[in-house]
């Protein structure tokens, strides 16, 4: 299974907003530049995210975008999912009638397995976790910065 520049783009441009939480919004292009994506494609991104009520934008000479609720209240699926839809591996997965095998087959039992493991995971991930994951990778990349700024 693999995630579309749409999943991968959009869990970037949260965790920058998420980075920058509490410092007000953040301007579409300068959200583009910090993660080297193009602002046309970061804005189509941004509107899925919106409908999921995931950030929200603000009109202004001082507006852009910013996270919608807290960082600890969105999971890394619900980011997923509203930018790729359902995360199920197989078709079959997803909807039981593509398949008439489906009551019968045990390859099928092991995609839902694996999905529901991958649904799990990205459930149980936020983008708080994902904002002490970055801190402490660019502590232990950066020392002496981390230490310059203390």
């Amino acid at each position: 299974m693999k995630l579309s520049t749409r999943g991968r783009y959009g869990v970037r441009a949260m965790l920058e907003l998420a980075m920058h939480g509490g410092k007000g919004p953040i301007p579409l292009r300068e959200l583009a530049s910090r993660q080297e994506i193009s602002a046309k494609y970061l804005e189509q991104l941004l509107i899925p995210l919106k409908g999921a009520g995931l950030v929200k934008s603000v009109r202004g000479a001082r507006g852009g975008y910013l996270l919608a609720k807290p960082s600890d209240q969105i999971s890394l699926y619900d980011i997923v999912r509203s930018l790729e839809g359902p995360l199920a591996p197989v078709e079959c997965v997803q909807d039981p009638n593509y398949c008439d095998r489906v009551g019968g087959c045990t390859v099928h039992l092991v995609w839902g397995e694996m999905g529901a493991m991958l649904v799990d995971f990205l459930s149980n991930l936020t983008l708080a976790d994902m904002v002490r994951r970055q801190k402490e990778k660019d502590r232990v990349c950066q020392p002496e910065v981390a230490q310059a700024a203390s």
